[in-house]
C-alpha cells in the first residue's frame, strides 16, 4: 500500500467521499456527514488529505486533518480536526486505518497543531475502537454534530 497527499477534489477522492457518505446513509437511516468543507481547508500547513492505494493503484483509504482554532462550534486554539477516514470494505482489517492516522497526527504535529481532534457516531463502533486504542480519550462535544445525542467526540494531545 502507498499512501499519497492529495488534494480533497481530487478525483480518486471525490470516488471515495461517495463512498463514505453512502456508507453513512446506511448506518444512520438516511443521513449523510453534512459538514461544509472546502478542498482549500486542506492545503497544507492548515490541512491535509492522504489516500491510501492498493498494489495496482487504486484508491482504496482515505484520511485527512484541518486546523481549527477557538469558534462558536467548540474548537480550542490549536486544534487539528480529523475529518473522511475511511476504508474500502475490502481492505479493512489491514491497518491502513491506523497507518493514516498516524501519519495525519505526525503532519498536524509538525504543523504546529497542539491537539488532534474528531467526531464520529455511535453506529462506528470500529472507529470508536480504533480510536481510544490510539490514545485518544472523550472530549466535550464539539463541531457540525455537537447537538446529535449519536455523536461522540474525542481528542489526543499530539505532543506525545
Amino acid at each position: 500500500m502507498h499512501i499519497r497527499p492529495r488534494p480533497y477534489n481530487h478525483p480518486d477522492a471525490v470516488k471515495l467521499e461517495a463512498e463514505v457518505q453512502q456508507e453513512y446513509i446506511e448506518r444512520y437511516n438516511g443521513d449523510g456527514d453534512t459538514t461544509p468543507l472546502d478542498p482549500a481547508m486542506f492545503q497544507p500547513p492548515g490541512g491535509l488529505f492522504l489516500i491510501a492505494y492498493d498494489d495496482q493503484d487504486r484508491p482504496v483509504a482515505t484520511g485527512a486533518w484541518r486546523a481549527q482554532d477557538e469558534n462558536d462550534e467548540g474548537y480550542s486554539d490549536g486544534d487539528a480536526e480529523l475529518k473522511r477516514m475511511y476504508v474500502i470494505p475490502a481492505c479493512r482489517g489491514l491497518g491502513l486505518a491506523r497507518r493514516i492516522l498516524a501519519a495525519l497526527e505526525a503532519d498536524a504535529r509538525t504543523a504546529g497543531r497542539s491537539r488532534m481532534v474528531l467526531e464520529t457516531g455511535t453506529q462506528q463502533p470500529e472507529a470508536i475502537s480504533l480510536y481510544t486504542s490510539s490514545g485518544y480519550a472523550p472530549a466535550k462535544k464539539f463541531g457540525h454534530f455537537r447537538e446529535y445525542e449519536d455523536s461522540r467526540c474525542f481528542a489526543k494531545p499530539l505532543d506525545l
